[in-house]
């Protein structure tokens, strides 16, 4: 990637009793004005068949606070107010490109509490930020310096289940640079028992992170379902078991995280199966884990890394037979339940099946990546098919 690369750089901060009251209360009035402008979009559209565009609704905003029930949003500072606005802008524009779904209204209880400030509702001097409407800087924790000279751009703030408060700066970094070409390629096959099977013959352990704290969580849980609806110690309950699933979450993302930057380091070309995710959950049997594994975090940073430093990711079609397909004869088996982890084929190679499926995402993906595939699976070509089974991946004994 050449120029200079966007980077948010997160860090937890403690806000005081006032700070964290004015940021409560711009919280409140992000999500109403952002439900409020979905549902103005919703009904011109259902009733009307107009499309409300963000300039309408920056209109309405500035209608709203003249009104006495909504007078309150006029006393946050009305950037975050505006970013929402655009926010829902980016929402539909994905719905209306067949991207993603149509936007949902925000819940108070359920929904990320956090607030967007541009350039000119914060101001950044001598290393300390201060926020729009607030007389005293952030108290943040500097895990990590910033690049030498950055400026943020844009400043999140968001408050977490478990309570915690973080600060996101978004600032251009200059010290992403592409690391040194090499020719090291590798598939990588994703699993339960192990996390991750590479075609070098590698195997990366499955931590199982939830199931570390799973008797600690449950308890958590139990002690929630006694409290009463409404009171204070639910809400102290509450804040118990999101703490319990921060940790959890934190451990898996700092494991992913050493993985996927080992492997964009090393390697040149790295191939990958398409999974759906949300499809397989729906396995009940296997949904706790699936989601303890992290494989679609894993792709989010493989990906993005390989774009900072000038790495290819490619990614094999989901419904190519993997596992059964022999990666010394290409010979396909009628049959492979997941309790065969070890089998034999027809012409005398024996195979790990972890290992040999990720051998053949590998040649797959190749493949796929020399037929104009790119990426991203082609799920309509000239044949009917996808570009991974145009041609099966076939060697000579």
């Amino acid at each position: 990637m050449n120029g200079l690369v966007k980077r948010a750089f997160r860090y937890r901060f403690y806000p005081s009793e006032a700070q964290a009251a004015e940021l409560s209360r711009t919280f409140g009035c992000v999500r109403k004005v952002y439900n409020l402008a979905l549902r103005a979009r919703a009904e011109a559209w259902s009733l009307r068949g107009q499309r409300v565009g963000y300039e309408a609704t920056s209109a309405l905003l500035t209608g709203w606070k003249r009104t006495e029930e909504l007078a309150f949003l006029a006393e946050v500072s009305a950037v975050p107010l505006q970013q929402a606005l655009r926010h829902l802008q980016t929402g539909f524009t994905n719905f209306f490109a067949k991207r993603a779904r149509f936007p949902r209204f925000k819940s108070r209880k359920k929904s990320r509490a956090s607030a967007e400030y541009t350039r000119s509702a914060f101001r950044w001097r001598d290393g300390t930020l201060t926020l729009a409407k607030m007389a005293e800087p952030l108290d943040i924790r500097w895990s990590r310096p910033l690049p030498e000279g950055a400026a943020p751009s844009t400043v999140t703030v968001s408050r977490d289940p478990a309570g915690r408060w973080f600060v996101s700066l978004l600032c251009e970094d200059p010290g992403v640079t592409p690391l040194p070409a090499t020719d090291a390629v590798v598939g990588i096959d994703v699993g339960l028992d192990h996390l991750f099977v590479l075609s070098t013959g590698e195997k990366i352990g499955n931590p199982r992170q939830e199931r570390r704290d799973r008797t600690t969580l449950a308890r958590a849980q139990r002690t929630l379902c006694r409290k009463q609806k409404g009171s204070g110690n639910r809400d102290k309950a509450r804040v118990k078991v999101a703490r319990i699933h921060a940790r959890i979450a934190d451990r898996r993302t700092d494991f992913l995280h050493k993985i996927t930057t080992r492997l964009v380091r090393d390697t040149q070309t790295l191939v990958i199966e398409d999974l759906a995710v949300s499809n397989m959950v729906g396995n009940h049997r296997l949904a706790r884990a699936i989601s303890d594994a992290g494989w679609r975090q894993f792709r989010q940073q493989l990906q993005y890394k390989a774009s900072w430093y000038g790495r290819d990711v490619i990614v094999a079609d989901r419904w190519f037979p993997s596992s059964k397909l022999c990666s010394v004869c290409g010979a396909l088996a009628a049959a492979m339940p997941l309790r065969v982890r070890m089998w034999t084929c027809g012409c005398g190679a024996t195979h790990d099946r972890d290992v040999n499926a990720a051998r053949n995402i590998l040649a797959a993906g190749l493949e796929a990546s020399v037929c104009g595939a790119g990426v991203r699976p082609q799920r309509k070509t000239p044949g009917g098919q996808s570009a991974t089974k145009q041609k099966t991946p076939r060697r000579e004994p």
